[in-house]
Parts: C-alpha cells; sequence; structure tokens
C-alpha cells in the first residue's frame, strides 16, 4: 500500500527557522559507490531476515485486515482513509498519481521536492520510443533536470517498475517497456546512499504533528575477492543468499563476472523492501529538530495529516538536525509504517504497530468527515484499484 502528496505554507506553523534548500551538487556517485554511506552504522549482528518478513501478503496481513473491516463498521465508513488527506487523490490510499502529489509538493516545497516530469505514453498505435525519448528528453531539459533520473510509474506501489536511466539508449528502452496509454514520472536522481522513511500523523485540531516511525533503508551490496563470481558471492551472502529470487535475475548478464578483491556491488536500486533492500527500525532516532523541521513541512502541505516522507541525504547526521535531506515521494493513507521490516520485529509487534497505524488513519478520516470532507465514492476507488492492478504486472522489472 502505497501513495504521494504535497502543500502549502500555514500561518500555525511552528517557528523552526528559515527552510534552507537540500545540499548539492548533483552527481552521479555509482563510478565507486561506498555502501551505506551517511547512514548509522549498519548492524549485521542477529539473523538476516525475520521468519515472517517475506510471507505473501495473504499470509502476513489477514489480522490486519480483520480489524481494519472492525474499524470501518465502528466508524461507519468503508472509505474513511480516503478523507484523511483531502488535497491528495483518494487521499493517497490506493490507485492515486505519484505525479498529481509531486506537483502538489513542488507548489508548496520547492525547495525540498527532487524536481520531475510527467510523460504520458500514447495509445499502442501511435507509440514510437524513439521520438518518445527524444521528446521526453526535451521536456527534462526544459525543466532543467538532466540524466541521470530515476523513472518510475506514475500509478505504483512496493517499487514496481523503478529504474536508473542514465543515458537516452536506456530512456527509450524503458518507454519501450512501458504499458502503453500509461503515465511515468522522471525524476531527478538524488545522488546520496542514505534513504529513510519519515512518517508522520497528526490529527485534525491537534497542535502538533509527531514521526511516528522511522524506516532506514540500507541498500544490499556484496563484495568482490577477486576469486568469487557475482552469482557465488549473492547465493554466498548470509542475506542475499536466501533471497537469490530478487537478484540473480536482475543482475543476469554479469553474474559470471569476477569482481574485484574490495569493489562493491550493489544489489538493488530502488527503496523497497520487496524488491530487496534492507529496512532498520530507527524510530528511536526521531530528534526535536527533526520533528519540528517535518511539522513544518506537513503543515505548508494543504490538509495534510498522514503519511510517509521518503528522502535521500548525505549525512543522516544533518537530517536528524532538520536539513541536509531531499523529498522524493510522499505517500499518504496507504503508506506503511515500514519500520516493521526490521528482522528484529516479532510478528505480534509488527501487526501491533499497522494496527495503531490504522486506528489513527480512521479517527483522522473521521475527524475529516465530520469537518466536511467525504470520502472518495466506492466507484472511483474500484476503478482506480482496477487501473493499478492492470498495469502493475506490465511495468519493467525494478532495478
Amino acid at each position: 500500500m502505497n501513495a504521494s502528496a504535497s502543500a502549502s505554507a500555514s500561518a500555525s506553523t511552528p517557528a523552526c527557522g528559515p527552510m534552507p534548500a537540500p545540499a548539492g551538487p548533483w552527481v552521479d556517485p555509482a563510478a565507486a559507490p561506498q555502501p551505506h554511506a551517511g547512514m548509522p552504522p549498519f548492524d549485521t549482528s542477529g539473523p538476516p531476515i525475520s521468519f515472517f518478513e517475506f510471507w505473501p501478503m495473504w499470509a502476513f496481513y489477514p489480522p490486519v485486515a480483520l480489524y481494519a473491516g472492525w474499524l470501518m463498521l465502528r466508524h461507519r465508513g468503508v472509505l474513511l482513509p480516503t478523507a484523511a488527506n483531502p488535497s491528495f487523490p483518494g487521499g493517497g490510499f490506493f490507485g492515486e498519481s505519484k505525479a498529481r502529489i509531486l506537483a502538489l509538493a513542488v507548489e508548496h516545497l520547492p525547495a525540498w521536492v527532487a524536481p520531475f516530469v510527467r510523460i504520458d505514453r500514447p495509445v499502442a498505435a501511435l507509440a514510437d520510443p524513439a521520438r518518445e525519448a527524444e521528446l521526453a528528453l526535451a521536456r527534462l531539459a526544459a525543466a532543467g533536470i538532466a540524466l541521470p533520473v530515476v523513472a518510475k510509474p506514475d500509478l505504483g506501489c512496493r517499487g514496481a517498475g523503478v529504474k536508473l536511466v542514465r543515458t537516452p539508449e536506456a530512456l527509450r528502452a524503458y518507454l519501450a517497456a512501458f504499458p502503453e496509454d500509461a503515465s511515468l514520472v522522471l525524476q531527478r536522481l538524488v545522488p546520496h546512499e542514505g534513504e529513510a522513511g519519515i512518517f508522520y500523523c497528526r490529527e485534525p485540531g491537534e497542535a502538533r504533528g509527531r514521526i511516528v516511525s522511522i524506516t532506514l533503508k540500507y541498500f544490499p551490496y556484496v563484495r568482490g575477492d577477486g576469486r568469487r563470481t557475482l552469482r557465488e558471492l549473492i547465493l554466498d551472502d548470509p542475506r542475499a543468499g536466501r533471497l537469490q529470487h530478487l537478484y540473480l535475475g536482475r543482475h543476469a548478464a554479469r553474474l559470471d563476472q569476477v569482481p574485484a578483491a574490495g569493489e562493491a556491488v550493489r544489489l538493488a536500486f530502488a527503496g523497497s523492501h520487496s524488491r530487496g533492500a534492507i529496512f532498520r527500525n530507527g524510530t528511536h532516532l526521531v530528534t526535536e529538530a527533526m520533528e519540528a523541521r517535518f511539522e513544518a513541512i506537513a503543515r505548508r502541505l494543504p490538509e495534510f495529516h498522514f503519511g510517509r516522507f521518503d528522502v535521500r541525504f548525505e549525512s543522516f547526521a544533518e537530517l536528524q538536525r532538520g536539513r541536509g535531506f531531499t523529498i522524493v515521494e510522499i505517500n499518504g493513507a496507504g503508506a506503511e509504517s515500514t519500520h516493521i521490516w526490521d528482522r528484529r520485529t516479532g510478528l505480534l509487534q509488527a501487526w501491533a504497530d499497522l494496527m495503531l497505524q490504522y486506528r489513527a488513519l480512521f479517527r483522522i478520516g473521521a475527524a475529516n468527515r465530520a469537518r466536511g470532507f467525504a470520502p472518495m465514492r466506492m466507484a472511483d476507488f474500484v476503478r482506480d484499484y482496477r487501473r493499478e492492478k492492470h498495469l502493475t504486472p506490465l511495468y519493467p522489472p525494478t532495478d
């Protein structure tokens, strides 16, 4: 479950100083990756994954779904979550447009959001990936965005279809593989290793919101020894070897190559747990400066109450000071407290944390309904749900 968002200034915004622009410059560090640079130390003690971490959705989510069903009855509203963020399409609950939410964010938080362009693919009869790539490059140039960029579907969640596009040829190939009559986002690459999900919540009428969850996202690497092939390195790694289905196909063209001794090979680009990123619970690392900054940012988004800011940064210490980060996506009512995928989180605790999240979400939706914001119509929700479910299997493979 996922979404995105953005916003506007408010007289009630807490005083926390001017909002400086994120640090630059925009460079591509991929030639010499530094695993986990700028992140808190990566703890490799304990089990590499939890026993339920990669359960199928039908096995993990039934207790949470039953609790959500009870909340629907209690609050007399099946789609109350869609009223949680009235300025987001469908509250950012499901099937929402990333581009619409990012556009709202760029309008109200231009210094804090990675710029992007939205590209609409034509129907099959009119599709010409070469010409589309030329037009897309022109759109990027007009927006002041140079390659490399991050390409991702406008409708989609859990990292589906996310790719790092470095060259015009790669852009042409991405467009050729992307479903016709669908939209995608090309976003400026934020060239830092650090990434985190900052979950914010504020009930209507509350004087101040709070950060309820921080997920630290570590990208998986294996390190060459000059002897073993990439395939062997993956299979021998305590974690990657248990998730080989996520990595072997993605790196099929180079599995028989032997990385040099000490060479770090990144196995996943997208910061999505289901696509192979490693999540750690960083909620205990919240600081007052950090909370004040995200309160100020959230208040600038019109009627934003509930969701997760996915941010990239060069230094987590700077993020804790409330600066030096860039927002790459904002997920609304469909966001998840992804710290639960820390391998040390127990199953009962994961369920409890998600139930607390849904309890707050339905309270916010009910409060906004009482303020005059109507939830999404069921017919519109079903239409958007079917559209996203239809498109997701058609997206290019995720990096």
